[in-house]
């Protein structure tokens, strides 16, 4: 398997450390840049290219979501993951909007850390459970909008989000690669995004499809 290259935004250098250190015991991992501002995570994210970047939401400078909105909007192909001490909706929501792959407390384990990386990495959305009931809450509270996917796109959609790559959800559907990308494709100009986790985002939003297996 493929190392995973990772890049570090928190402006708190013993907590980049700490991070640091639980990231170079997990196998297939390798830390390529440290940033310690939002202008520094934007830059070392387009001179090291890494493949995830573990980000902060309280940068100085510019924030995480500004930050996001930046490098995803330039190099759409790189996933990030929010590391924050809070599950504030002002950064949540938008956050996920902008592209953000997944959302994880601080108050996670190391174990949990790895796996939300190998999770976002995969091309899925890795939510800490406080956050995912954010997302129950607010479909909850809200009229949910009619469906405008056809079943086989919310299946297409459904194992996207657990993390299935292209083949998978085409072997686990019995369909084609191509007929898969050409689903995804319609999901995204059916929704006005670009991205896997803004599609996952806004189906989870809607109570469309689930997080967790869709096997269970």
């Amino acid at each position: 398997m493929a190392e995973i290259k990772i890049l570090l935004a928190e402006d708190h250098k013993i907590v980049r450390e700490g991070t640091r250190q639980l990231l170079e015991q997990s196998p297939g991992m390798r830390v390529i840049g440290e940033a310690a501002d939002g202008l520094e995570a934007v830059r070392l994210a387009q001179s090291l290219a890494p493949d995830v970047i573990v980000m902060d939401v309280r940068l100085p400078g510019l924030n995480g979501l500004e930050a996001t909105r930046i490098i995803k909007a330039s190099q759409p192909q790189v996933y990030v993951l929010i590391l924050s001490a809070y599950d504030d909706d002002r950064y949540l929501f938008p956050l996920l909007e902008a592209g953000a792959s997944g959302y994880l407390l601080k108050t996670a384990s190391g174990a949990e850390l790895g796996e939300a990386i190998r999770t976002v990495y995969a091309g899925g959305t890795a939510l800490s459970p406080q956050v995912a009931g954010k997302l129950v809450r607010r479909v909850g509270r809200r009229t949910l909008e009619p469906k405008i996917l056809t079943d086989r796109e919310l299946e297409v959609l459904q194992a996207a989000a657990v993390g299935k790559t292209n083949k998978g959800i085409a072997d686990s559907l019995s369909i084609s690669v191509q007929t898969v990308q050409v689903h995804l494709r319609n999901v995204f100009g059916k929704l006005g995004v670009s991205s896997r986790s803004e599609a996952t985002a806004h189906a989870l939003s809607h109570g469309w499809i689930r997080l967790g297996n869709e096997d269970e």
